[in-house]
């Protein structure tokens, strides 16, 4: 996808974006049903807010992409996953925008006045119920390829993703595994030789079926 017409499509953006594929979700390997999920009135008082960055720019052929990280193994929840930037919040962000963008600073060195940063609007609210966290992603475009280095203590890796990746006709890889006791079946984006799964990949099933919708 043309990064200039991602531009196009992204605005305005959705307050909520339409449903990624199906096989995002997490089901049972053995019956296929859906994996149990605690109700969010059971942490509704003492979840932590946290913000993500949905990064948008142009690589060199002018095409678009996102930028993801690798998490680094720091023997936490979502260590080696791949994610968007982000983390929780802290007293001193002036809202979840700041705080999308000052992690996104601190984990991959983000300057947004190099890579001349805009940002378009911000997602509904995930939570996030094994460890506890709401998270907003925080949507923008970058006009220019921006310059990233990974902080190594919580990024193993920077993934420059192709935006074209998360279309609807994207490619899917069914994964069986384990999780916390649970054998589970779900579908993943596979990305530079890992996949991505979870929040990610259903806000970014999400951001695909927004773009390729018929009415652009």
């Amino acid at each position: 996808m043309r990064f200039e017409d991602a531009v196009r499509l992204l605005e305005p953006l959705p307050d909520e974006l339409p449903e990624g594929p199906p096989s995002l979700i997490p089901v049972f390997a053995d019956s296929g049903s859906p994996r149990p999920r605690p109700t969010w009135d059971v942490a509704e008082s003492s979840a932590r807010p946290a913000a993500v960055l949905v990064l948008v720019f142009p690589d060199e052929a002018g095409d678009a992409r996102l930028v993801l990280t690798e998490r680094a193994d720091r023997g936490g929840h979502h260590s080696g996953e791949v994610s968007f930037p982000g983390g929780r919040a802290e007293p001193e962000d002036e809202d979840l925008v700041a705080t999308a963008l000052r992690e996104a600073k601190e984990e991959v060195g983000l300057d947004p006045d190099q890579a001349e940063v805009r940002v378009v609007g911000m997602l509904p609210m995930q939570w996030i119920p094994v460890s506890n966290f709401t998270v907003t992603p925080v949507v923008a475009i970058a006009r220019r390829h921006p310059v990233l280095v990974p902080q190594p203590s919580e990024v193993a890796a920077i993934l420059e993703a192709p935006l074209a990746a998360f279309l609807p006709d994207g490619d899917l890889q069914v994964v069986e595994r384990e999780i916390r006791g649970w054998q589970l079946r779900y579908a993943a984006y596979p990305i530079e030789g890992l996949n991505v799964w979870g929040m990610t990949a259903r806000v970014l099933g999400g951001l695909g079926a927004w773009l390729a919708r018929e009415d652009a």
